[in-house]
């Protein structure tokens, strides 16, 4: 199973990664986890030792050189478009137990200079993990889908847009909708978060009435609580164990994945 989790910055969607890398990793599933999102805080959430120190692939200057042929940020008319990444998640992918971790990085925006060996290696290597790879992938982006092309987005299994009861929360998540359209991603859900009554609920489904609802997140002062103390938050509520688990068995009844 291949999944992407998208929505506006502080929505929830870097907890929501983390909870379904960690039940499929509980169930016994290979996964990795790929964090995309600039505001890197997928390596905390999931409790990997020194998050810190994991260097985005788009930043591994010698790799992108030895692979590409061209040094990062460097003009060159000639690289290669097709380097070899079969195995950088084995060999610069950190690991927790059943999950990889792997840090992307941002694809690089035009006008800066030239960053075509650095892109070249980002989106082979997100085509090598959604088509090639046999684990369970799960992305974690910002509110763009820039890491996904019209050929790896059709590996993916679910978009899940995340998004909380809130105006510029559903604005966010019809616009993804719309670009995941625009590139032929059609299998798109959403999951509530920060749901504090049934009238949150109410908000979202009947303005986000063209997309399916997967779950809803409650709001649990002790996953705030958990937060500030610098714990974990992945155990630290029950109500947010038993919506995980909800979740996760709507996505694996319609995929075919061994239930929990």
């Amino acid at each position: 199973m291949k999944l992407a989790i998208s929505g506006k910055g502080g929505v929830g969607k870097t907890l929501l990664a983390a909870l379904l890398a960690n039940i499929f990793a509980e169930s016994g599933h290979p996964v990795i986890a790929i964090d995309a999102d600039p505001d890197a805080n997928l390596a905390a959430t999931l409790g990997f030792p020194n998050p810190s120190s994991i260097t985005p692939v788009s930043d591994m200057k010698d790799l992108i050189e030895e692979r590409t042929g061209t040094s990062a940020g460097l003009t060159s008319p000639y690289f290669t478009l097709n380097p070899k990444v079969d195995d950088i998640p084995e060999k610069f992918a950190p690991r927790l137990g059943n999950i990889r971790l792997m840090r992307m990085g941002s694809i690089k925006k035009g006008g800066t200079g030239c960053y075509c060996p650095e892109n070249a290696l980002l989106k082979t290597l997100m085509a090598h993990l959604l088509l090639a790879r046999d684990d369970i992938v799960i992305l974690d982006m910002e509110a763009g889908i820039e890491h996904l092309t019209r050929g790896t987005a059709s590996a993916v299994d679910r978009l899940l847009i995340v998004v909380e009861p809130g105006r510029r929360s559903l604005e966010t998540a019809l616009n993804i909708q719309k670009l995941a359209q625009d590139i032929g991603l059609n299998n798109v859900a959403a999951v509530g978060n920060k749901i504090r009554n049934v009238s949150d609920k109410v908000f979202l489904t009947s303005n986000l009435c063209g997309i399916e609802f997967l779950g809803f997140i409650p709001y649990d002062q002790a996953i705030v609580d958990a937060d500030q103390a610098g714990h974990s938050v992945i155990n630290s509520s029950s109500k947010l164990v038993t919506a995980i688990c909800e979740i996760y068995r709507s996505l694996t009844a319609k995929a075919g994945v061994i239930d929990i």
